[in-house]
């Protein structure tokens, strides 16, 4: 154990070689490409696939769900999408990724010092998988709704790009940071406000930010609980 305590991290330098190492077996166009393969499994199959040893009685309520528009179809679909992604080419970087990284589970929560940050909400699908999958799930994401809010295809198209580009320059930055600090990165609701610039984003940030606040504790325990001589139970179909 203390030899191992011992052995130091690689150098920035390091990590940008075996950056481009990787870079070589797998390059950066053939990650932008997908094509339904041949023996594509039935996305009806995986759907039900999916519902095996849920409560039988919910299967139907997340099925109405997802038809209620493309988006929420996506929302509903990360079994679908892995399995697609698992087609592609990929670097080969593990980490623990979210496994459903799309726009609708970031949003705001409060930090341990009681800030409001900014960041993931939902882990229930994290799994050490590659990197890519995440940022495909969540620009694919952005595009699907852009366009169910009426947005031109060009527009989505930019909006996907810009995306791509700030996950790179965060990427790019974070690396040059010591782990300690990279390891606790976030983004809170004072920093949004000096780093967006467009005035009509920060309003939007604030009428979010102030949903945010509102969802506590205090207000989702008589939803969730009913009392029963003296004493809170869970109910198995909160009020909503």
């Amino acid at each position: 154990m203390t030899n191992e305590l011992r052995i130091g991290l690689p150098t920035s330098n390091e990590r940008r070689a075996a950056g481009r190492v990787l870079r070589d077996k797998t390059k950066r166009a053939q990650l932008g490409h997908w094509r339904p393969k041949g023996d594509r499994s039935d996305p009806i199959d995986l759907i039900e696939e999916a519902h095996v040893g849920r409560l039988e009685w919910l299967v139907p309520v997340r099925v109405g769900r997802m038809l209620a528009s493309p988006y929420a179809f996506l929302r509903g679909a990360a079994s679908l999408m892995a399995e697609d992604f698992a087609n592609i080419p990929r670097t080969g970087i593990l980490p623990v990724i979210c496994g459903d990284a799309h726009l609708g589970n970031f949003g705001f929560y409060a930090s341990p010092e009681r800030d409001l940050v900014f960041d993931l909400n939902d882990f229930d699908e994290a799994h050490p998988g590659p990197w890519e999958w995440d940022l495909w799930r969540l620009t694919t994401s952005i595009w699907v709704a852009g366009r169910q809010n009426g947005l031109a295809e060009g527009t989505c198209e930019d909006a996907v790009l810009w995306c791509a580009a700030a996950y790179r320059r965060q990427i790019g930055r974070l690396s040059e940071q010591p782990l300690l600090a990279r390891s606790f990165e976030r983004m809170d609701i004072d920093r949004m406000r000096i780093e967006m610039a467009d005035w009509s984003l920060r309003a939007e940030i604030e009428r979010s930010a102030n949903l945010a606040r509102h969802r506590t504790t205090d207000r989702a325990l008589p939803k969730l609980t009913r009392e029963q001589r003296g004493a809170r139970h869970i109910v198995e179909q909160p009020r909503w």
